[in-house]
Formats: C-alpha cells, sequence, structure tokens
C-alpha cells in the first residue's frame, strides 16, 4: 500500500508518501519566521500559506520518491484538532485528490497520530515498529496540549487527563516572552537552561501533588510574571537569565514526569512513551529516560523529526487503520477542528 499524507493542522505545512509501514518521504515546510513577528500563530497568515506551500510540498514528496499520484492507492490528511482556516486547506485538498483518482480515503485526529510517533523509529528511513507494541502511557505534550493516555493497544486507548489552562509548551513560550525571548522561547528555554542552575529560583509545581491527571501551567506562569516584575534587573544578567530558564524548565518538566510515573505505576503497564513539540525539549528526554529507567520502564520518545507536526505520523497512523479495516471518511464529510481525543 502507497499512501500520500497531508498535515496542515496549524503552522507547518507537511505531505508524506508512506508503503508498508516504512516513510519513504516527509516534507515539512516551517512557518516559523513568518509568526515570530507577531509573537503566535496568525490563524489567517497560517492559511495564506499552506494555500502557498501545500501543492509544491506535495509534489516534493512524491519526487523525492519518484512516485506519482496514480500510483498511489490511498490518501489521509489530518482531519483536526487544530486552526479550522488552516485544516481546511489540507483535508479538502487530500479529499479532492482521493476523489480524482477515486482512491480512499481517510481523515485522522492529529493527537491520535502523536500517541503511535514513538513507534517510528529511525530518521533516515523511519519504519513503524508495531511489532514490538506494549501496552503504554503516553504523554502528548505540546504548544497547545498537554494530555496523558492509557493505550491499551493499538487503536484502543483512553484519555486520563489533559490541560485545565495554559499547556506546556504554551507555558515555555509564554514565559520566555515574559523574559524577552523571541518566539517560539520554548526552545531558547532549552539553550539556555543548559547553561543555568535549576535550583536558583524555586517556582510552584502546579497539580503536582494532586491525584488526578491534569495538568495546569497558568499559575507557573503567573508566578514567573510576579518574580520578573519584582526582579527586573535579573534580565539584564545573562547567567541569572539562564537559571531563570533553567528554574522554569525544571518545574515544568518536574510536573510532565512525575505525573507520567505516576499515571504508568496506577495502570500497571511497563512501558512510556512521549511526543509532540514539547519533547524535544532535551531535559524532558533526559529526565524521562532517568524516571523510567528508574522505575524499570520501557520508554519510547518519538524522533525529534518527528515530534513537531508532520505529516508521517498521519501517514503511518492512516496507513494501519486501513490494513486493520477501519471505517473510511466520505469524501463530503467535514474538518473537526475541536475533535477531542476519547
Amino acid at each position: 500500500m502507497t499512501l500520500l499524507a497531508l498535515e496542515t493542522s496549524c503552522d507547518e505545512t507537511s505531505a508524506a508518501v508512506v508503503r508498508d509501514g516504512q516513510v519513504l518521504s516527509n516534507v515539512v515546510s516551517s512557518q516559523i519566521k513568518l509568526h515570530a513577528e507577531y509573537g503566535g500563530v496568525v490563524p489567517e497568515l497560517a492559511a495564506r500559506e499552506h494555500l502557498k506551500n501545500l501543492l509544491p510540498v506535495a509534489q516534493a514528496a512524491l519526487a523525492e520518491v519518484k512516485i506519482s499520484p496514480a500510483q498511489l492507492d490511498a490518501v489521509a490528511a489530518t482531519q483536526g484538532p487544530g486552526l479550522g482556516i488552516a485544516l481546511l486547506i489540507g483535508f479538502k485538498a487530500a479529499q479532492a485528490v482521493a476523489f480524482a483518482l477515486e482512491k480512499p480515503f481517510i481523515g485522522i485526529n492529529h493527537h491520535e497520530a502523536h500517541l503511535y510517533s514513538p513507534w517510528i523509529g529511525g530518521c533516515d528511513a523511519p519504519v513503524a515498529d508495531f511489532g514490538n507494541f506494549q501496552p503504554n502511557i503516553s504523554l502528548i505534550v505540546s504548544g497547545g496540549h498537554t494530555m496523558l493516555v492509557l493505550v491499551a493497544s493499538e487503536l484502543k486507548h483512553r484519555v486520563l487527563g489533559g490541560t485545565i489552562d495554559d499547556a506546556a509548551g504554551e507555558c515555555f513560550d509564554k514565559t520566555g516572552k515574559l523574559m524577552g525571548l523571541p518566539y517560539p522561547a520554548g526552545p531558547i528555554i532549552d539553550r539556555l537552561a543548559e547553561q543555568g542552575n535549576p535550583a536558583a529560583f524555586d517556582f510552584p509545581r502546579p497539580l503536582l501533588h494532586d491525584t488526578n491527571d491534569d495538568f495546569s501551567f497558568s499559575g507557573l506562569k503567573t508566578s514567573v510574571r510576579y518574580f520578573i516584575r519584582d526582579h527586573p534587573e535579573l534580565l539584564g544578567d545573562r547567567q541569572k537569565v539562564a537559571d531563570l530558564c533553567a528554574s522554569v524548565q525544571a518545574a515544568i518538566v518536574e510536573v510532565l514526569v512525575k505525573k507520567t510515573i505516576r499515571a504508568a505505576k496506577r495502570a500497571g503497564v511497563r512501558c512510556v512513551t512521549a511526543s509532540g513539540g514539547v519533547t524535544c525539549n532535551s531535559g524532558l528526554r533526559k529526565a524521562l529516560a532517568t524516571a523510567c529507567g528508574k522505575n524499570g520502564f520501557t520508554l519510547r520518545l518519538a524522533d525529534k523529526s518527528l515530534c513537531t507536526d508532520n505529516a508521517a505520523m498521519i501517514g503511518i497512523l492512516a496507513e494501519r487503520k486501513l490494513r486493520m479495516n477501519q471505517p473510511l471518511t466520505a469524501l463530503d464529510e467535514e474538518i473537526k477542528p475541536g475533535w477531542q481525543l476519547a
């Protein structure tokens, strides 16, 4: 089976070609520089860029593996959740391709695709490793979402908890903005944190000791805001800024890791996975590895190339669903911007 997948849920235009569980190509066009001027994603600008970039990106993905549209066996696209005006571009384009080629079409939940991205190994020739699939607790952590999901078996999962206000990635970006760092601040905080002292400043760990699996980072963001208001001189000292970054990162990472490990113990699984843009954070990756090693858990982290929005994970999940005879998506079905993972 050779499948073309499209992803336009936010500010990255991506197309991938998947065949028999292997990602043959995965082309991503990022809009970070465009939105940096505004300190966040502007939906209308994102949609315009998707319109401009989608065809060249899709053509590049096909050309990279020397496949023509006529050789495709199926088409997939992100149906939700995401920015409605952005989702519309890729989803309707994919439906049009499927209609023109008279091929099966399937719409994919972006979050569900993240659940399986840690099972796609190797950055040169990524192959889905479902043969070694284990029940797991999956942490999905990004700019807009932070959630814990129990994945009991392939395509069977249950959300245990999620964000009740600010997501972890949002907290990284907003606290970075308070420090005067450019957007997106998350990767910059990660780099500066390596040079800082994570114990320099004591920030709250929201919901860390609550027994539920929900996350809240608005209180941490507010704490940083007041701290900077009361100590503005720190922003003029590079080392103090590094310490501040390290301290903020330590607070976020501790919450993410401890709640994930606690959920895994409660569920009785022996495997933990993590995906989403914030999973690129080196502090989080190291802390998860340490905690899983200490507790005897297997850890699978999504490859950094597959942590941010990409069509490869959409295609891999779509192909898996088609092989397992999951229902197709009608060619007149609409996008689902608020599609919640069940």
